[in-house]
C-alpha cells in the first residue's frame, strides 16, 4: 500500500483539489479513495486498465459520490430554512396580495432545481457563484437556470394578469 500511496498520491490529490472546494474536504477525500483502492484491489485487472486508470477511476467515482451527497445536503438545507409566509405556496394569509400568489404558484411551477437555485438567488442574496459553489453545478448552469426561470414566472404572470385583467410584471 505505501508503494501505491507513493507513486499515486499525486494523482490522487490534483483529483480531490479539483473537485473539493476545500483544502480540509480534498484531505478528506483523498483518504477515502485510499481506503477504497485498497477494498478494491482484488478487483484490480491489468488486462483491462493501467493501475493509475484503475486507481483514477475509483477517485473520480468517489469524488463524484461526494459531490452528490455535498448537493443533497444542501438542497435538504435549504428545504428545511424557513421561507417566509408570503412565499410559501398555498397559504392562507388574508395579507398576501394575489400578486404575491400568483409569484408563488409560478415558482412552484418550475422544476426543482430551477426553484433550488432561484431561491437561494432572490431569498438568500447568494450570488451566482456562491450558488455554483454550493450546489456544485457548473456557473454557466446556476446562471441559465436563474435567467429561464425568472423569464418562465414573468411568462405565468403576463398569463394570470391577461386573464385576471391584472399587470403584474417581474
Amino acid at each position: 500500500m505505501r508503494l501505491v500511496l507513493d507513486r499515486y498520491a499525486g494523482l490522487v490529490w490534483s483529483l480531490a483539489r479539483r473537485f473539493s472546494p476545500t483544502q480540509a474536504e480534498a484531505e478528506d477525500a483523498v483518504q477515502e479513495i485510499f481506503l477504497d483502492v485498497w477494498k478494491s484491489a482484488e478487483r484490480y485487472n491489468p488486462e483491462v486498465a493501467s493501475e493509475a486508470t484503475f486507481i483514477a477511476m475509483i477517485a473520480r467515482r468517489r469524488l463524484i459520490d461526494r459531490r452528490r451527497r455535498a448537493s443533497r445536503r444542501i438542497e435538504e438545507e435549504v428545504g428545511k430554512e424557513e421561507i417566509p409566509a408570503f412565499v410559501q405556496p398555498n397559504t392562507q394569509l388574508v395579507e398576501i396580495s394575489e400578486e404575491a400568489r400568483l409569484a408563488v404558484d409560478a415558482l412552484a411551477s418550475l422544476r426543482p432545481d430551477q426553484q433550488n437555485v432561484l431561491r437561494m438567488s432572490v431569498l438568500q442574496g447568494m450570488s451566482h457563484e456562491k450558488i455554483a459553489e454550493a450546489t456544485g453545478l457548473p456557473l454557466g448552469t446556476v446562471k441559465t437556470h436563474v435567467r429561464r426561470g425568472l423569464i418562465r414566472i414573468r411568462e405565468l404572470l403576463d398569463q394570470s394578469g391577461s386573464r385576471r385583467g391584472m399587470g403584474v410584471a417581474l
